[in-house]
C-alpha cells in the first residue's frame, strides 16, 4: 500500500477546493469529533470568514461538549455558532425504539435544523466530515450514516446547496494525521470516535432526557477510567430492560449498563480490548455508586463481526 503523504494531501486538497468553492459562502456543522473538525479546519484554510461553522446542540453530546468545541476552534481563529436544539431532537425521537428508525429520525431532524441554518447564512456549500468507512458501511447496509447523503437517497439539491466531503477517501488513521498536521491538539486528533447521533446510539430503546443523563454520566466515567488504555473506542451503553438489584437490603429493579472497549484500525473490524479485571471492578464501583439507578455493569467481549462496535 502506498504510504500516505499528509502534507501532499492537504496541499492538493486545498488546491482542488479553491476553484470549486470560489470564495462563496459555505457552512460546516462540526460535532467536535476528529472527522468533522478536521474537515472544518481544512476548508477554513480556503474560505476563512466565508465559512460559517455551527455546532448543533442536540442534547445528545458528551458533557460540556459545546464549550469544548468552541475553545478548540477559537484557538485556531475560527468562530463557532451554537444552535440549542435539544428540545426539538427529544420531541422528534419520542416513542421511537427501532435502532434504524432512530438513526433515520435523527438524520431527518439534523438536516431540518441544518437546512434552516443554510437559508439563514445563505450558504452555497455544506462541508461534511464523511470518511471512507462511513460510505463503505452504508453501501453494505450495515447501518445508516447520517452524513452519507447520496447513498441513503437524500438529494443535496433539496436543501439548496452542494456537498463538499474533503475526507471521503480517507480512513480514520489518515484523518488523524491530517488533523495533527493542521494544528489541531491531541484532544481532537487522538480523540475516540463518537457517533453522529451521539448518545442516542448508546441507549437501547426510546431516547429520553433522563436516559441521556444516565448514559452521559456513565460515558464520562468510562472515558476517565480508560483514558490511559490504548484502544480505538470505549463507551457505555444503557439497556432498555431492567435487572434485579439490592438497595438498602431490599430487592429493586434498576438499570443495566454495558461497557464497550475495542481495538481497531479502520472501524470495519474490531476486537474487544483486554482490560485488567481490577480496572473493570473500579469502573463498576464508580458507575453503581455515582449512578444509583444502575444495578448491573457488564463488559462486552464481542468482536466486529459478528457484532458492530456501536449498539444502535
Amino acid at each position: 500500500m502506498k504510504k500516505f503523504n499528509v502534507k501532499k494531501f492537504i496541499e492538493e486538497k486545498i488546491r482542488e477546493l479553491k476553484p470549486i468553492l470560489n470564495g462563496q459562502k459555505a457552512i460546516s456543522a462540526t460535532s467536535g469529533g476528529v472527522d468533522s473538525t478536521t474537515a472544518t479546519v481544512l476548508v477554513h484554510r480556503v474560505l476563512r470568514d466565508k465559512l460559517k461553522v455551527i455546532f448543533i446542540d442536540d442534547g445528545l453530546m458528551r458533557q460540556d461538549e459545546s464549550q469544548f468545541v468552541r475553545d478548540i476552534l477559537k484557538n485556531l481563529g475560527i468562530d463557532l455558532i451554537i444552535l440549542n436544539k435539544a428540545k426539538y431532537f427529544f420531541k422528534n425521537l419520542k416513542g421511537i425504539i427501532d435502532p434504524e428508525e432512530k438513526r433515520k429520525k435523527f438524520r431527518q431532524t439534523f438536516y431540518e435544523v441544518l437546512g434552516e441554518a443554510v437559508k439563514k447564512y445563505r450558504a452555497k456549500f455544506l462541508i461534511q466530515g464523511t470518511i471512507a468507512a462511513d460510505i463503505i458501511e452504508t453501501k453494505k447496509g450495515i447501518k445508516t450514516q447520517h452524513n452519507v447523503l447520496e447513498q441513503i437517497g437524500i438529494l443535496p439539491e433539496k436543501f439548496g446547496l452542494k456537498i463538499i466531503e474533503p475526507l471521503k477517501d480517507l480512513f480514520k488513521p489518515q484523518v488523524r494525521k491530517v488533523a495533527k498536521e493542521l494544528g489541531l491538539p491531541p484532544s481532537i486528533y487522538a480523540r475516540m470516535p463518537f457517533p453522529g447521533p451521539g448518545l442516542a446510539t448508546r441507549i437501547i430503546g426510546e431516547v429520553t432526557p433522563q436516559k441521556v443523563e444516565i448514559i452521559r454520566k456513565a460515558t464520562k466515567i468510562v472515558e476517565e477510567e480508560l483514558k490511559n488504555i490504548k484502544k480505538f473506542q470505549a463507551f457505555a451503553v444503557l439497556f432498555s430492560d431492567k435487572a434485579t438489584g439490592l438497595s438498602k437490603g431490599k430487592r429493586s429493579f434498576g438499570d443495566i449498563i454495558a461497557i464497550r472497549c475495542v481495538d481497531s484500525e479502520d472501524a470495519l473490524r474490531a476486537k474487544p480490548s483486554r482490560i485488567n479485571f481490577n480496572k473493570l471492578m473500579r469502573i463498576q464501583k464508580r458507575i453503581t455508586t455515582e449512578i444509583p439507578s444502575v444495578v448491573k455493569v457488564l463488559y462486552d467481549i464481542t468482536p466486529k463481526p459478528p457484532s458492530t462496535i456501536e449498539y444502535v
